[in-house]
């Protein structure tokens, strides 16, 4: 009869979600409340090198480990995770049955030979080990095999089959089981490992529980499915179907006190789960990294999303390259044009020209009287960016974001003067198009930011002055927008980033234009 363990890693997988910063008082509640709920194996974050910060999931040592642990332990095993590369063994004591039991090392294709002396270390330290290789259904049932020979001679506490692209479904699970079964020595323990991609980790787990083995098997989760991209299987979901099918006896109320007073907090701020990128990326064999990255550009489609992933070469898919994907991104949206035609007949409507910059930020709503003051006043030819304007004509409409041309910057198809980049393909009559690659930043983190793409679009004009309303700087609130149609959501990660960017960018326009601000902004002293 099959064995079925639960292995929660909410404050590891789930870290990447906040950066680890469950605070002391939340790492050491969830781990209490995971041993009362008798969780087989608890994860209690990532070893890594690096400064420790006892607020974080991350630590240097053992030790540090031992603090958030209950006196008593009851049921429940515990382990962290190591990357192989990224923890120096020099800082593990050797096990004394104070603090983890286990240690998860995860290590890619390339690093096996090294990785699994590195697993020996560890062992002969007195610690179970869990050999986990990153994306284990992007090897060949050859390459598998032999993998598990190796793993067999060092014979480890378990070994992990790991869906890291979210990509398999039923039949995947029963024919990897039954190919590591059949090959791993019998008292090896198997894990699985699943990402919630295609909706399919809680039946995925409920169908690798009904095979026959006297195998034990450990189910990787996450309290509410926390963890990065489209999530894991959930704890509570998990152990609710083992309590009531095969006779387990798992407490599922302090589970449901994690989520209530830890996790549903962070859910507030943060987001993980299914969404259209994630699936996109599980279908094309993509890590999930390369659709959030697409994703969070806030300027594409998801049928273009879908599109740029299929650029990506079959054998890069599986692992992440930031770089990779931004080549690609911008390979996508370029479309090159030869705009010099363009440019020199919108010579007169910037040229010597006060110009007023309107942007979609909140600040809008407060300064209308303001806004149309300075347009009358300096004779201004106004130029709405992303979006139009219900309070004011403009003489223009500046677009470079795809996502916003089919949704939100003209919902009531009012008559305007586009002028679109070449990245775009528009059906308005009124349309001029000027080159995308020519107008974009040097910094990957604003590198097509519309306000300053028009901005570095006058900068090959010689305007007399350009006066700027809405561009406020990224919040993380709907309230940061002139409307909610118009909301991008971002993390305050990602907004620090985008204002500190942009700031740096207007400070370095401002030695080419001149530049002031009619309304609030984060973007200058």
């Amino acid at each position: 009869m099959t064995q079925i363990q639960i292995l929660d890693c909410t404050l590891r997988d789930g870290g990447y979600i906040n950066d680890f910063a469950f605070g002391q008082r939340g790492i050491s509640g969830i781990i209490a409340q995971l041993t009362n709920a008798g969780i087989d194996i608890i994860e209690t974050g990532f070893l890594e090198n690096g400064d420790y910060n006892p607020e974080c999931s991350v630590y240097n040592t053992v030790e540090q480990i031992a603090n958030f642990l209950p006196t008593d332990h009851k049921r429940s095993m515990y382990v962290a995770m190591a990357c192989y590369g990224e923890y120096n063994l020099d800082q593990l004591t050797p096990y004394n049955g104070k603090s983890i039991d286990g240690i998860r090392v995860t290590f890619h294709y390339n690093e096996i030979e090294d990785a699994l002396i590195y697993c020996k270390e560890i062992q002969d330290r007195g610690y179970k080990v869990f050999v986990q290789p990153v994306g284990t259904t992007s090897y060949t049932d050859e390459q598998l095999i032999s993998l598990i020979h190796l793993v067999n001679k060092l014979h480890p506490y378990a070994f992990y089959l790991v869906d890291t692209l979210g990509l398999m479904h039923k039949d995947d699970v029963f024919r990897f089981f039954y190919l590591i079964n059949h090959n791993l020595a019998n008292n090896i323990h198997m894990g699985f490992h699943s990402h919630n991609n295609l909706q399919l980790s809680y039946s995925n787990c409920q169908a690798l529980a009904s095979v026959e083995s006297d195998r034990i098997i450990s189910l990787d989760s996450s309290v509410y499915g926390m963890g990065r991209g489209a999530g894991n299987l959930n704890t509570e979901l998990i152990a609710s179907y083992l309590n009531e099918h095969y006779a387990s006896s798992y407490e599922i109320e302090p589970l449901l006190e994690v989520v209530d007073e830890y996790i549903a907090k962070i859910k507030e701020k943060y987001e993980w789960g299914y969404s259209v990128p994630y699936y996109l990326a599980a279908i094309n064999g993509c890590h999930p990294n390369y659709a959030s990255y697409l994703s969070g550009k806030n300027t594409l489609n998801v049928k273009s999303i879908g599109i740029i992933l299929r650029m990506i070469e079959l054998e890069k898919r599986s692992l992440f390259d930031k770089n990779l994907a931004e080549r690609k991104y911008i390979e996508f949206q370029s479309h090159e044009i030869n705009d010099s035609a363009t440019i020199n007949a919108l010579k007169d409507d910037f040229d010597g020209k006060n110009i007023l910059l309107l942007a979609p930020g909140a600040s809008l709503n407060e300064n209308i009287a303001k806004i149309l003051s300075c347009a009358k006043e300096n004779g201004c030819t106004i130029v709405g960016v992303t979006f139009v304007p219900n309070f004011i004509e403009c003489n223009y409409i500046f677009l470079s974001n795809l996502k916003r041309y089919k949704t939100t910057f003209n919902p009531t198809h009012k008559k305007i003067n586009l002028i679109h980049t070449s990245n775009i393909e528009v059906d308005e009559k009124d349309k001029i198009m000027v080159n995308y690659s020519s107008l974009l930043n040097e910094d990957d983190t604003i590198r097509d930011n519309s306000s300053l793409m028009f901005l570095n679009m006058l900068a090959k004009f010689s305007p007399a002055k350009i006066y700027i309303a809405g561009m406020d700087g990224y919040g993380i609130t709907n309230s940061d927008y002139y409307q909610d149609r118009l909301v991008i959501k971002h993390d305050m990660e990602q907004a620090i980033a985008l204002n500190a960017a942009i700031s740096k960018r207007i400070e370095q326009l401002k030695n080419q234009l001149n530049i002031e601000f009619i309304t609030p902004t984060l973007y200058v002293k």
